[in-house]
């Protein structure tokens, strides 16, 4: 009997920048993860809450060690072949929960080091389109590589209506731009890992 190759299966990390619980950019993460198990062969994609993470605070790494949550949450980044990022935009920038997951993931030994990773995010009229310029910035030096192509960035308000009442993505175009870029990552992240 002839042996069938199983296409590899990525893991991939979700994290919001958003702790607001009907945060549409959360929305586009859940809708990310049932298009990935509906319709995009070989991701599984996991969201990672960051709310519990400390402020980054190195007293609070005691002998080489970090605190158990933030040991858990570095673990996880450690653990995945990639990461998408959805974050709004806050004064042209990430938002602070995310820059302090970011950071506490940096600290020695850096946990995103070639990694691949994709930003998607929602918002008013930039679409969060600044943040994730600067998140690209904050990725060179952190050794992350994000696809290029395509961009995600939404106009949460412009109709016709993008989410529900309860922050889920409901607009069909958005959501097939969501599988192009999950498509993105995942050939990306095959690429990287030499599987392609």
């Amino acid at each position: 009997m002839e042996a069938v190759a199983s296409k590899p299966v990525i893991k991939v990390v979700a994290l919001c920048g958003s702790l607001r619980k009907g945060s549409f950019n959360r929305g586009l993460l859940r809708s990310a993860i049932q298009i990935s198990m509906d319709s995009v062969n070989g991701m599984e994609i996991e969201y990672i809450d960051i709310s519990p993470l400390p402020m980054l605070n190195t007293d609070l790494e005691v002998d080489g060690n970090f605190p158990p949550v933030v040991e858990a949450f570095r673990q996880k980044i450690l653990q995945a072949d990639s990461v998408l990022f959805a974050s709004p935009e806050y004064n042209y920038s990430v938002t602070a929960p995310l820059k302090n997951a970011i950071d506490w993931a940096s600290r020695p030994p850096n946990c995103w080091a070639d990694k691949a990773a994709a930003i998607v995010s929602t918002g008013g009229s930039f679409g969060g389109g600044l943040a994730q310029y600067h998140l690209r910035q904050i990725g060179i030096y952190l050794d992350l590589h994000f696809i290029n192509k395509p961009e995600f960035h939404l106009n949460a308000f412009a109709p016709p209506a993008k989410f529900d009442s309860n922050g889920n993505l409901i607009d069909p175009q958005s959501k097939d731009r969501l599988k192009e870029v999950l498509l993105s990552l995942l050939a990306f992240t095959l690429r990287l890992k030499g599987n392609s």
